[in-house]
């Protein structure tokens, strides 16, 4: 292994587990288009390198192939097959939603050799995680409970809703940033008060709209956090993740431990710009309003297409969705508050240099 911390003079301050879902959040960013071929040949490298958990899926999880959320090229069992036979060494993880996924869709994933199995709910609702972490425990499989959108969450409520979810079986627990909103402090109090409210390990999975996804994940391994969610090129919904092979390397000049090879990393991240995308994320207009504003950032790619077809700002669309705070899986409402703007401004009510537009809201609000 190609040593990543010379000359640096850091101590060893623990192990840091990278759990990798390229192969999912990433599939947000090609319409859940991936196929075959390139699922492989991305889990081939992430196994060579040494990367702990690789986790594959629709981006909105299992079961979430649909009309609503984008239908996928492969069905949940093509993934999870392909996938599940080029891992001989790193562990397979996969996501599920309640409400897109079902009790039968975590049933096939175990049988498809599914190791890590998390359950995401809104940052406020765990209990809905309650039935779900019980069967994956009699199940025998790893289960974690994670909270979407955390950013709408105190740190003392998020701290309840991980104790609640643990207490229903969860063997890990973590947050998302879900929109890219987080600064490094707000990562930090987050951490810091589940770390004080729960024993089992912590996760933290980072959006890059606002280019903080590195220094919020360093954040969240410095508070106490165990499990850090990182993909190839930042390759994932919006403006992207957190940036796989930056993040290792980094963590290891800090004196964490991930038991991930410096090379090989590089050359995976160097496969999924080549073989996944059309090009890397990048932050864009749309991309920072996204984030500013709390909004999923799996929304982009609608947002746009139907601000497109309405005729209306797609960052309008963004700072209004913030104002309703709409979540992952309302995605219905982006057409509702397209037609809401487009016609105020018929009306001649937005303004976007005026106090009152929303996208000055959102900027307050942000």
């Amino acid at each position: 292994m190609k040593d990543q911390t010379s000359g640096t003079g850091n101590t060893a301050r623990g192990h840091v587990l990278v759990h990798d879902p390229t192969l999912r959040d990433g599939h947000h960013a090609v319409r859940h288009q991936l196929t075959a071929a390139q699922l492989r040949a991305y889990a081939e490298a992430a196994d060579a390198a040494g990367i702990p958990v690789v986790e594959v899926g629709h981006g909105n999880g299992l079961g979430a192939s649909s009309l609503q959320a984008g239908r996928a090229r492969l069905s949940d069992d093509e993934m999870l097959s392909v996938v599940r036979e080029a891992l001989p060494r790193s562990r397979m993880g996969v996501f599920m939603l309640p409400g897109w996924g079902t009790v039968h869709d975590l049933r096939r994933a175990v049988a498809h050799g599914a190791d890590v199995v998390r359950i995401g709910t809104h940052c406020t609702e765990g209990d809905l995680a309650e039935r779900h972490l019980g069967l994956l425990r009699e199940e025998g499989v790893e289960a974690h409970g994670v909270l979407l959108m955390s950013h709408m969450a105190s740190p003392a409520q998020l701290a309840d809703q991980c104790g609640r979810v643990v207490e229903y079986g969860a063997q890990g627990v973590g947050i998302l940033d879900s929109a890219g909103h987080y600064l490094p402090a707000d990562v930090t109090a987050r951490v810091a008060a589940m770390r004080a409210a729960v024993d089992v390990p912590l996760m933290f999975h980072g959006h890059n709209n606002l280019g903080m996804a590195v220094a919020n994940s360093v954040a969240a391994a410095e508070a106490g956090a165990d499990i850090l969610d990182a993909c190839a090129r930042g390759f994932g919904a919006g403006a992207g993740n957190t940036q796989l092979e930056v993040l290792v390397p980094v963590l290891e000049r800090m004196g964490f431990r991930t038991g991930i090879d410096l090379y090989g990393v590089l050359d995976a991240a160097d496969i999924a710009e080549r073989e996944l995308m059309p090009r890397p994320p990048s932050i864009d207009s749309v991309g920072i309003v996204s984030g500013l504003a709390g909004v999923f950032s799996g929304f982009k790619t609608r947002v746009l297409d139907v601000s497109r077809r309405e005729g209306v700002d797609p960052r309008d669309v963004f700072f209004e969705l913030g104002e309703r705070q709409a979540v992952a899986g309302q995605e219905d409402l982006i057409v509702d508050v397209a037609l809401a703007l487009r016609h105020r401004a018929g009306d001649g009510f937005v303004d976007r240099t005026g106090d009152g537009s929303p996208a000055a809201q959102g900027v307050r609000a942000g």
